[in-house]
């Protein structure tokens, strides 16, 4: 994996890295599956799928600025951004959400159990269904290989 370029300088540079983030995360967390060590495949299982729709965010640029218009001020710095560089370059877990929508189809769908698969990772199962939406490690299994199959298969249909 390369130095992640910049979205505003090298959009086509960014999406190269981040899908290669995506396979990378995703392979972690299929071996962390194989040892049984569920909550760290959850958390690079999230991981790769925030870096696969960053990717595929690069491809909806035109339609998400229309979505988040205006600039941000880059953090310790005095240069500003368009605000839609600034949420495809750190993809933060509140904008997700909106932004697989506007991508759309299976993303949109995978999107969901990638947050709950992230809420898993920080709460484990609970068998009462408060702090986690699964109640047990094996429905969370689950989950996660749903995911990863369908990163996997987005993945592939791109080449890759």
């Amino acid at each position: 994996m390369g130095v992640l370029p910049k979205p505003w300088l090298d959009l086509a540079g960014y999406k190269r890295v981040r899908l290669e983030e995506a396979r990378a995360e995703a392979e972690l967390a299929r071996k962390f599956l194989e040892q049984g060590l569920l909550r760290n495949a959850a958390g690079k299982a999230f991981q790769a799928w925030k870096a696969l729709v960053a990717a595929l965010a690069t491809e909806r640029r035109e339609e998400l600025a229309k979505l988040y218009p205006g600039k941000v001020r880059l953090r310790g710095r005095r240069a500003r951004v368009d605000r839609v560089d600034w949420i495809i370059a750190v993809m933060p877990t509140t904008y997700l959400k909106e932004v697989a929508m506007a991508i759309g189809g299976r993303v949109d769908a995978l999107t969901d159990k990638a947050l709950w698969i992230h809420q898993y990772q920080y709460n484990g199962p609970d068998p009462e269904g408060v702090l986690s939406p699964y109640r047990s490690d094996e429905t969370a299994r689950r989950n996660i290989e749903t995911l990863l199959r369908g990163i996997e298969e987005i993945l592939s249909s791109l080449g890759l």
